[in-house]
């Protein structure tokens, strides 16, 4: 069976990316998007990243326009989009979307492991899962939950 580390996908600049880059690293992998109610979260998670990231934290950052048209740049506006106005430095991958037939496998293996308050799909922008060190899916957190609000559970995997 394919586990996380399985997985490549491309940064916004079109680049192959190994998820077996991230072994032994504690992620958080979130679908966003720029012009949502929860676009601000990107301030947060940006906090998370900070506090972290010298522990083994790192932020997976895949945008998607699947949910009301909210992500309709490109994905080098996006990420100019986040870099100047909430100053974000984690990872960011390019558009992806995270339900239905085009969605990434990714998101299939995600979606596989914790089911959400929709069962497997993804409700909204935002949601984000907690892999720990080992690559396994610990925790799924609606768009709702806020970067702060999990902080412990990241702190508790480092």
């Amino acid at each position: 069976m394919m586990g996380i580390y399985d997985f490549t996908v491309k940064d916004y600049q079109g680049d192959d990316v190994s998820l077996s880059d991230y072994k032994g690293k504690v992620l958080l992998i979130v679908n966003t998007a720029t012009g949502c109610g929860f676009t601000p979260q990107y301030e947060g998670l940006e906090a998370l990243y900070e506090k972290y990231r010298d522990q083994g934290f790192e932020i997976l950052d895949f945008p998607c326009n699947q949910f009301a048209g909210q992500a309709p740049e490109s994905d080098e506006e996006i990420h100019s989009f986040c870099t100047l106005k909430y100053n974000t430095s984690f990872k960011q991958f390019k558009k992806i979307d995270v339900n239905g037939e085009n969605e990434a496998p990714l998101y299939t293996y995600l979606k596989s492991q914790k089911k959400g308050a929709l069962g497997s799909r993804i409700k909204w922008n935002f949601t984000k899962f907690l892999v720990d060190r080992d690559g396994n899916v610990v925790g799924r957190f609606a768009s709702t939950e806020k970067p702060e609000h999990i902080d412990a559970k990241v702190a508790a995997l480092l």
